[in-house]
């Protein structure tokens, strides 16, 4: 097998993505490999199943996540309080943090970012997020704890009206449970997003989940999120999503060159 090029089938398994994989054109762009054409008028099968009805199941009740009902909420993700997170390593759970914010950004997700005594030591919001979502309302919080407490940061949310909110933040069992919990409490649907979530050990964050997911909160990850809400690689946001990945996911990254320079060289 040394020295034949990796199949694109091929490719789809390695990566663990069954839909598509993306494949350098010359200038090295990225472009999608769809196996299945579009419809008539111009969507994909998929996207036209699915625009009007975002559920798991084509009919189901079961909602899905899309760039058009759901809120992102940054909570005290802060210089100061990064000092905190131990259940993570630091770099890996920035990169996590800024990677949530480059996919609300990519798909146009509304966002609220708030945060907790910044003029003390817990420190201004993370400037790599700030820079990236200009337009989010920042909510300073005066001494809430907990972010629900705040009406500002509750009418920033009303205001996208949409009922499903992804969370994320420091710490996890404090500033994100307890802002779950009250919207939870309220009626919205949460998703926990853990890898861009930090807590003092591990422990400290396995409770925390379990109380959320106990709550009813649905845990999960930044590229599970990412994924669901790209959901089909031929739609617009499908070369970005994978630029994204290989910014943010090293493993992606050097299976996607891999297969790049293959396809350069013909295998040779």
């Amino acid at each position: 097998m040394a020295g034949r090029p990796m199949s694109s089938r091929a490719l789809f398994v390695t990566l663990g993505i069954v839909a598509a994989v993306f494949i350098p054109r010359q200038g090295g762009s990225l472009t999608a490999y769809a196996q299945d054409p579009a419809t008539p008028d111009g969507t994909t099968r998929d996207s036209a199943a699915h625009a009007a009805d975002p559920t798991w199941a084509p009919g189901g009740q079961r909602q899905r996540l899309t760039p058009d009902n759901c809120v992102f909420a940054f909570i005290d993700h802060q210089t100061g309080l990064m000092n905190l997170v131990h259940n993570a390593q630091a770099t890996p759970f920035k990169s996590m943090v800024i990677a949530l914010a480059k996919t609300a950004k990519l798909h146009g997700v509304p966002s609220v970012i708030t945060t907790s005594a910044e003029d003390g030591p817990n420190g201004p919001f993370l400037p790599e997020v700030l820079s990236l979502l200009p337009d989010a309302p920042l909510i300073s919080r005066p001494g809430q704890i907990n972010a629900w407490d705040n009406a500002d940061f509750v009418a920033a949310i009303e205001k996208t009206g949409r009922r499903k909110i992804v969370m994320s933040g420091i710490t996890t069992d404090v500033c994100v449970a307890f802002a779950a919990l009250s919207a939870l409490d309220a009626g919205y649907e949460v998703y926990v997003v853990v890898d861009a979530s930090g807590s003092m050990n591990a422990d400290t964050q396995q409770a925390a989940l379990m109380r959320m997911a106990d709550a009813g909160a649905t845990m999960g990850t930044w590229f599970a999120i990412a994924c669901e809400l790209l959901w089909d690689w031929r739609n617009p946001a499908g070369p970005g999503s994978a630029q994204l990945f290989i910014e943010h996911m090293p493993s992606y990254a050097e299976v996607y060159h891999s297969h790049a320079a293959q396809t350069e060289t013909g295998g040779e």
